[in-house]
């Protein structure tokens, strides 16, 4: 199944299933996939869609025409990030709903990172559960010679992933840097020829697409709440989160083990 938002010149949106793997693709042609306004708002909805689909097990990220997303469209700012209001606006009511919703997708989300992941790109990658990227692939928030910072909920992310030291070198220093850089600051999984990359992500989609449901949502759940609180969790969050074993997802994998056989998992 193919399905395209129109966008027309503000860009796309495209999605695409393969079987329990749901791919999404940026696709803003001439404009190395630079995010548009219409763009933020549709990854927004199709995220938040895709985490409702209990049928899906894995979502892949990626861009169109060998580059995953130039950040932010620029020629939008005149309109979009006018004054005080609209610059708050475009940062909270715009970009952080995407960035969220990418955040809290229930299912594995693998970012496929080849050209171009700056800006807003690596903001959206950063969001991701996986990224790989090709080796010709770069990286860098160069937004200090457009002159403002990154957006608290923007940076939220990006400290997440690689800390405070990492975040504030890639934001003081503005620079594009290459994937092996990226690799040895933590942004990376791995790192591929570019000829390889695409097959590589829908591997370990297929991967990932074959292991337990549940236990995947459970341990996103469980990375999200240790790394926002260092309070050991409630009795009451224990219980929850052992609720697995009560599961039929759980019982199917101890007798596929048992078994040697192939187990097959339901989410449930």
């Amino acid at each position: 199944m193919n399905r395209s938002e129109p966008g027309g010149e503000s860009g796309r949106v495209l999605l695409e299933f393969q079987g329990a793997v749901a791919v999404v693709t940026l696709s803003h042609p001439g404009r190395l996939n630079a995010i548009t306004v219409f763009m933020w708002q549709e990854l927004a909805r199709v995220f938040t869609e895709l985490s409702a689909n209990d049928a899906l097990r894995c979502v892949v990220l990626r861009g169109a025409d060998g580059n995953f997303a130039a950040g932010a469209d620029i020629r939008e700012f005149p309109t979009q990030r006018a004054d005080l209001a609209g610059v708050r606006h475009y940062h909270t009511g715009i970009l952080a709903p995407a960035l969220s919703a990418i955040a809290s997708c229930q299912h594995p989300v693998l970012a496929q990172i080849e050209g171009v992941c700056v800006g807003g790109g690596l903001e959206i990658a950063s969001q991701c559960d996986l990224r790989i990227a090709g080796a010709s692939a770069r990286f860098g928030v160069p937004i200090n010679r457009l002159g403002f910072p990154m957006a608290p909920d923007e940076m939220r992310g990006l400290l997440a992933l690689v800390g405070r030291a990492v975040t504030l070198e890639i934001l003081l220093e503005g620079r594009v840097f290459g994937a092996q850089e990226a690799m040895s600051k933590g942004l990376l999984t791995r790192i591929l020829p570019d000829d390889q990359v695409q097959a590589d992500v829908m591997r370990t989609a297929q991967r990932l697409a074959k292991g337990a449901p549940l236990a995947a949502r459970i341990n996103k759940q469980t990375a999200t709440r240790l790394c926002a609180s260092h309070e050991p969790l409630s009795d009451a969050e224990l219980q929850n989160f052992f609720r697995y074993a009560q599961s039929r997802d759980h019982r199917e994998g101890v007798r596929a083990f048992l078994n040697g056989s192939e187990p097959v998992f339901t989410g449930d």
